[in-house]
C-alpha cells in the first residue's frame, strides 16, 4: 500500500481563487474539495499562512471567515518545530549566498512567509503547492519554485494538485 502524498498550500492558492476562478459563489466545490482533502489529511497548510496572509483583510472577507471557522485549525500546521526551524536556517543560507539576488529581494524574502512554507514543506517531506512561477535568472525576487528546485522540494500548481487528488467539480443538474 503506498502512502498518499500530502500537499502543502501557499496562500496564493487561495487568494487567487477566491479572487479569480473559484470564488465561492462560482465554485463552493472547490472550497469543499479543500476541506475534505483537509480532513483527509492530503492537504495542509502552516500557521503562518493562516495568521499572516489569509487573516488580513476586512472582517466579512469570505476567505478569512473560511479559514477561520470552515476549515479544521489543524489544517493550519505549527510552523516552529525544531526540524522546520533547521531547514529555514539552511533555506536562508542558501538565498544569501546566491549572488545574483538584490539586497532588497533577499531582504523581501526573508520577512516573507515563502521560506516558512518551503521549509515546512522540505523538513516533512510535502509537495508544495503555489502559483508562483519558475524565474531562475530573476534578481529582483526570490521565487518559491526556483528555491523548491535547489532544495530539492517538489512543487506544483493547484491544477497539477487537484488532478492528482482526482477532484472534479461536477455540475448538479
Amino acid at each position: 500500500m503506498t502512502i498518499p502524498e500530502t500537499y502543502l498550500l501557499d496562500s496564493n492558492v487561495f487568494i487567487e481563487a477566491k479572487r479569480r476562478y473559484y470564488a465561492f459563489n462560482i465554485c463552493p466545490g472547490f472550497w469543499d474539495a479543500l476541506v475534505v482533502h483537509a480532513e483527509n489529511s492530503t492537504i495542509k497548510s502552516i500557521d503562518r499562512i493562516k495568521t499572516f496572509e489569509l487573516q488580513e483583510g476586512h472582517v466579512d472577507d469570505e476567505l478569512k471567515i473560511w479559514a477561520s471557522t470552515i476549515i479544521s485549525s489543524k489544517f493550519f500546521a505549527i510552523s516552529n518545530e525544531e526540524d522546520v526551524l533547521l531547514k529555514y536556517a539552511e533555506i536562508m543560507a542558501w538565498v544569501n549566498s546566491q549572488p545574483r539576488f538584490f539586497p532588497f529581494a533577499i531582504a523581501e524574502f526573508a520577512s516573507s512567509v515563502d521560506g516558512w512554507l518551503i521549509a515546512y514543506a522540505k523538513a516533512k517531506e510535502l509537495i508544495l503547492v503555489t502559483h508562483e512561477g519558475r524565474r531562475p535568472e530573476s534578481k529582483r525576487s526570490v521565487m518559491i519554485p526556483d528555491v523548491c528546485d535547489a532544495i530539492g522540494v517538489r512543487c506544483v500548481d493547484t491544477f497539477q494538485m487537484l488532478q492528482a487528488l482526482h477532484t472534479q467539480f461536477i455540475l448538479q443538474r
